[in-house]
């Protein structure tokens, strides 16, 4: 999947190797500005096992995503009626759990944030199975909520993990298809 803007040009997803992008990842994951990556005190070794456990794991996926083939971004899409949300709500056929994170920049693109989500939501949507995304963000992460609702996503009601505090929201193919041709 590719998606090109004038601002961030070419977007692309490779899957993520636990090995090979352990160490980028750590970068990223323990950089100040991905606090609610909740990882911030992660080893290098921590990080290379958290992803080698997601590819081991049939329910959860992580990719890499590149901007003009450069690491820019990760996504990770996972099985909610399985990962992440079991027992927090009624998950219907068709759900897919999504998380995503930009790397940190001191050259930030204006935008590109933006373009990031609208790539992982076309890309989840490509798959004719998924009708619904579902994410969980953290309810004091109000860029990410600007996001999500930027894309369609529609927040249901708060739920509390073991972990935080979060607003589960829901995006169909035609609230993400409505939201962007707005």
């Amino acid at each position: 999947m590719s998606t090109t803007d004038a601002r961030t040009a070419a977007l692309t997803f490779r899957p993520l190797d636990p090995f090979k992008d352990a160490e980028l990842l750590h970068g990223w994951v323990t950089h100040p500005k991905a606090a609610f990556w909740m990882m911030q005190d992660a080893r290098l070794e921590d990080v290379e096992r958290a992803y080698m456990e997601i590819a081991a794991d049939e329910h959860h996926h992580a990719l890499l995503g590149l901007r003009e083939g450069e690491p820019a971004f990760l996504m990770e899409k996972y099985d909610p009626a399985h990962r992440e949300l079991v027992g927090l709500y009624e998950p219907e056929p068709g759900d897919v759990g999504m998380h995503f994170l930009v790397a940190p920049t001191d050259t930030p693109v204006h935008g590109f944030t933006r373009a990031v989500i609208t790539a992982v939501m076309a890309h989840l949507f490509e798959d004719p199975a998924t009708s619904r995304v579902v994410v969980e963000p953290d309810v004091g992460n109000k860029a990410v909520h600007a996001l999500n609702e930027a894309v369609g996503f529609v927040p249901e009601r708060e739920i509390r993990k073991p972990e935080k505090q979060a607003l589960l929201s829901f995006c169909t193919r035609e609230q993400f298809a409505k939201a962007v041709a707005a």
